[in-house]
């Protein structure tokens, strides 16, 4: 099984700038908050669910590869206080989202 690092270089190429919303604002899920820009392309980030935003991770600014190096730990880019909690049980976990994504590549 791919590590997700592996699938977010396939994917999106090394990362270069990474735009985040200030905190206080509102997502709903399905909607963008956001993009983020690789020597590949730039793609609009969409929420996994609903909320408002509570914090941005302003280390992307300076170092916006943590995304590709660190996705789970240094490279998040926003936390959510969730509005509707039950949209947090249709989300995939780490080996879910890497299977996901090795099967979408497949076809």
């Amino acid at each position: 099984m791919k590590d997700i690092r592996c699938i977010l270089k396939d994917h999106l190429g090394e990362v270069v700038f990474v735009e985040v919303p200030e905190p206080g604002g509102s997502v709903t899920q399905g909607s963008s908050f956001g993009a983020v820009e690789s020597v590949k392309a730039t793609s609009d980030v969409n929420s996994p669910i609903s909320g408002d935003i509570v914090e941005v991770n302003k280390k992307l600014t300076e170092s916006p590869g943590l995304i590709n190096s660190s996705p789970y730990e240094e490279g998040w880019m926003i936390k959510l206080k969730p509005s509707k909690p039950s949209e947090l049980e249709s989300l995939m976990g780490p080996k879910e989202y890497t299977k996901f994504c090795e099967e979408e590549d497949a076809h």
